[in-house]
Order: structure tokens, then C-alpha cells, then sequence
């Protein structure tokens, strides 16, 4: 089986760690000075975090759920990873009609976590995102969702 791999810079590796194993409910496997590693059986990821000088960034991270139990569980592990949560619920967004919430992490990157409850054949006009994602984003950013139209993405060197 395959493993998806997460790897997301961060500045404050010990505040880091701490928001990452309250929201997996899991400590990390591997802990560094400046590298931590999560190897997460559900969801299956290689999820890591380092301080090795790149900015912090990425558009969104998400974690997808296949019951409304189970979006219960994973909202309760955000109020219990702190920070502000935006309540989106039921929304359209990329052919599908989702219950959602949206959290800022502490290098900045919004999580979006969501229970997908039908099809739809709107792809979504991305308000609810706009405005769950930009919360706390600059002017500039505020375009950045989801489901909005977007930039052709940047080539990057950077390796894992």
C-alpha cells in the first residue's frame, strides 16, 4: 500500500510538534532539533516538519473523512490543537458537496477537514473557501482558495 508524503517547513519546531501530535492524536516517530516525522497509519502518511530555512508555506493540507462520526472526532482534535477555527459547513467545492472547517496551523498553513456528502455539478464559486482561508491572509493572498481561479505554480528544487 501507498503512503502519502507531507513535508511542510515550519519556524518553531517544538510549538510544531505540539500542534501536529494534538491533531493526529499521535506523537511523532522521529524527533530532531530541526526534523520531525509522523508515520500515520490512518490517515497512511509520512507526514514531516522541518526548520530547514526555506519559508514557511503550502496552500492547504486536508484530511478527508467518510462519516460524520468521524468529522466529530477530527473537529474535536482542532479545538484541542487550538487556534481559530472557521466553521465553514456545508459547502460546494470541486464537484462535490462537503461538510467542512478550516484551521491555521502555526506556520500558517490552512488544514481543511471534511466529510464529502454527494456530488455536484457546480464545481463551487469558492466564497465559502475565500473566506474560510483567508481569514488571516494579506491582501494579496486573498485570492489563494481552493476554488478560486489560480496562478500557474512556481517550479521548485526543493527535496525531501
Amino acid at each position: 500500500m501507498k503512503r502519502l508524503h507531507v513535508h511542510v517547513s515550519v519556524e518553531d519546531i517544538s510549538h510544531s510538534i505540539r500542534f501536529y501530535s494534538a491533531l493526529f492524536a499521535s506523537e511523532p516517530s522521529v524527533v530532531k532539533s530541526d526534523y520531525a516525522k509522523w508515520m500515520l497509519e490512518d490517515p497512511r502518511v509520512n507526514f514531516a516538519i522541518s526548520t530547514r530555512g526555506r519559508e514557511p508555506g503550502l496552500d492547504h493540507l486536508g484530511i478527508q473523512v467518510e462519516t460524520g462520526d468521524e468529522l466529530q472526532e477530527v473537529y474535536a482534535r482542532l479545538r484541542q490543537a487550538g487556534g481559530n477555527i472557521v466553521e465553514q459547513g456545508e459547502t460546494t467545492c470541486c464537484y462535490a458537496k462537503s461538510e467542512k472547517s478550516w484551521i491555521d496551523d502555526p506556520a500558517g498553513i490552512a488544514w481543511e477537514t471534511f466529510h464529502t456528502t454527494g456530488e455536484s455539478t457546480d464545481y463551487g464559486d469558492g466564497t465559502g473557501e475565500n473566506g474560510a482561508r483567508v481569514a488571516h491572509a494579506k491582501p494579496a493572498e486573498q485570492q489563494s482558495a481552493c476554488c478560486a481561479p489560480q496562478a500557474a505554480p512556481k517550479s521548485s528544487s526543493a527535496c525531501c
